[in-house]
């Protein structure tokens, strides 16, 4: 493996190129001076040969038939062999050894020398020359032969052949080969040892920042390539801690954001849903998952068909691809109890194609329940102030018209008057408090007082009234004892009050109404039983609703606004406290009012 990974690096790679290019350079530079040290000394050993021609011929060019003056030859040919190395034979026209300076004198040079270049010298008068290998018992030896003519023009009387042994040359040459790949070798070792300190320095800074790009690819972006020098890798360093610094602000603000989407989608009230084009959910959010009654892993294994049609088949993937050939649509539906609005549309990917739907749920059963309870509010309140308006338009109109002239009909009819009148005061009265109380505006005297007391005071305003039905107000708290409370006794009294006549007026004659108090750990709990009609158990839920009675035409009778209850609450939750009710048709009504106790200590003269 690290063989491989070593073939595969640059260093190798530059290491490799470096000593190619010095044996390439080296080889070209070895075989042009190879070529020109050869061809130096044999123009030296031609300059050389020449000069002793030159010589030779002078002396030779007085005879001018060389066969006639062998002996002459011969004894200057001795002369010369003691300050000459070469071998030298004089060739008469008939290419035969007139002179030598070894024994060979009186032979044919036909068999014995280079004939070519003898013939060519005589015929032509031209210098020539050759090369050969003479073989000897133990070896080869290289010679170069060079023939010189004796005479000139069409008198050419024989040859000079000269034959000089070129081993010391070829020595000297090969030694000088051998000296030059030695030198190669040892250059190549050094371009090895340069090279791969070169390659170092350029491929350790590459390294590190290909091992900090790994960490940055693994999610480490605190990585940071130190920058040693001002070349192109110093560039290169700069611009990946760059790119770093870039990189780490751009993955910052995206995270940032993705983790205020992921908040935002977490925690919104609607549901969220994602589908691609094969139906399976890409995200949703809890409130989606709460919706729909599933769990997360359900959501991941099951596909958007199998889950929505649960909640609606209408929502099916491929009826929303075809509603959403249209733009974004929206709709409504009901489904156990609840209510939902929907939202769909494509979504896209970067090249603004459809990759899939998203739809949005909401749960709009408390809107649509708000709503509803308004329009009934405001009907209601028509209906309430529409019927004393007609009563009294009506019984107007009579009298103005001077249809009634006994004055017992005509106090009758303002009588009537006078009531709806004040039933309409009641009514806007009610209404006015009920709005201060929504937007805080009722300002609430609070202070310490003794609740015994204010129960007390309040059954006695309703004695004379529960008297009247022959109905027995049982007060069960002990008249004796203390429940200090921090509260607007007005308000708090509004509310026992409200809650007493409710009892009285709809329990029947002879009934019993059962009042008490007492402290259950940090709070004050007022109790007040009834054995009157009671209230059915569908409508429970609704009796603290603005303008909801039970039985309307008898509440109206009784002069009920329906706004009572709404008000008693509203007071008891300004104190911090609770109000529940609980009944049973036919058998009576308990409702419970619960506030905490004061936190004062040691105070006297509680009223």
């Amino acid at each position: 493996m690290n063989v491989k990974k070593f073939s595969r690096s640059m260093r190798w790679k530059l290491v490799l190129i470096y000593c190619l290019l010095v044996f390439i350079a080296t080889t070209i530079i070895g075989v042009l001076i190879m070529s020109q040290l050869e061809s130096y000394y044999i123009d030296s050993t031609k300059k050389n040969l020449t000069k002793k021609e030159a010589t030779l011929i002078s002396s030779l060019n007085i005879y001018d038939n060389l066969s006639d003056h062998r002996e002459e030859i011969q004894s200057n040919i001795n002369a010369w062999d003691k300050t000459i190395q070469e071998e030298i034979f004089v060739i008469d026209d008939k290419c035969m050894i007139i002179a030598s300076n070894n024994a060979n004198q009186g032979r044919s040079a036909v068999d014995l020398l280079e004939t070519p270049i003898i013939m060519n010298t005589l015929v032509k008068g031209e210098v020539c020359q050759s090369y050969e290998n003479i073989s000897t018992k133990n070896s080869t030896i290289p010679v170069m032969n060079m023939t010189f003519p004796i005479g000139e023009g069409k008198r050419i009387s024989g040859v000079i052949y000269i034959r000089s042994d070129m081993t010391s040359v070829y020595d000297t040459i090969n030694e000088s080969k051998q000296i030059f790949v030695q030198a190669m070798i040892v250059g190549l070792v050094i371009t090895v040892i340069l090279g791969t300190l070169i390659s170092r320095s350029i491929t350790t800074p590459i390294n590190d920042v290909t091992e900090k790009a790994e960490k940055m690819a693994q999610g480490d972006f605190s990585q940071e390539v130190s920058v040693k020098s001002n070349d192109e890798i110093g560039r290169l360093a700069d611009m990946f801690n760059l790119l770093r610094t870039q990189l780490d602000m751009t993955l910052f603000e995206m995270s940032s954001e993705k983790n205020k989407m992921e908040t935002i989608l977490k925690h919104m009230a609607d549901g969220l849903i994602a589908v691609n084009l094969e139906g399976h959910i890409i995200h949703a959010n809890p409130a989606a998952i709460g919706m729909l009654k599933v769990t997360s892993e359900e959501i991941e294994s099951q596909s958007y068909n199998t889950l929505i049609k649960q909640l609606n088949e209408e929502l099916s993937l491929e009826l929303l691809m075809e509603k959403c050939k249209e733009g974004e649509l929206s709709d409504v539906f009901e489904k156990a109890g609840c209510t939902y609005a929907t939202r769909y549309d494509w979504f896209k990917d970067e090249d603004g194609n459809d990759v899939g739907i998203i739809i949005l749920l909401q749960d709009i059963t408390q809107r649509q329940k708000l709503e509803n309870m308004q329009m009934d509010f405001v009907a209601n309140v028509s209906h309430e102030l529409k019927t004393p308006l007609t009563t009294i338009k009506s019984y107007t109109e009579t009298l103005l018209d001077g249809c009634v002239d006994d004055p017992v009909t005509v106090n009758e009819f303002l009588e009537i008057i006078d009531n709806e009148t004040d039933r309409m005061n009641r009514l806007v009265k009610d209404l006015l408090q009920l709005s201060r109380l929504d937007n805080n505006q009722e300002i609430l005297n609070r202070k310490e007082g003794n609740l015994i007391s204010l129960l007390k005071a309040a059954v006695k305003k309703v004695e004379l009234t529960a008297a009247n039905k022959d109905q027995h107000l049982n007060c069960l708290f002990n008249a004796e004892e203390r429940i200090p409370v921090d509260m607007d006794k007005d308000r708090v009294e509004q509310v026992i009050l409200n809650i007493i006549s409710n009892a009285i007026k709809y329990t029947t004659e002879g009934g019993r109404i059962d009042i008490d108090a007492l402290k259950v750990e940090k709070n004050a709990v007022i109790t007040i039983t009834d054995n009157g009609i009671g209230i059915p158990e569908t409508e429970q839920s609704r009796v603290f609703e603005r303008f909801f009675r039970v039985d309307k035409a008898r509440s109206r009778a009784l002069g009920g606004t329906g706004l009572g209850l709404a008000i008693s609450k509203q007071i008891v939750e300004g104190h911090l406290g609770t109000i529940e009710l609980e009944s049973k048709d036919g058998k009576g009504t308990k409702v419970t009012i619960t506030l905490p106790l004061s936190l004062k200590k040691g105070i006297s003269n509680i009223e």
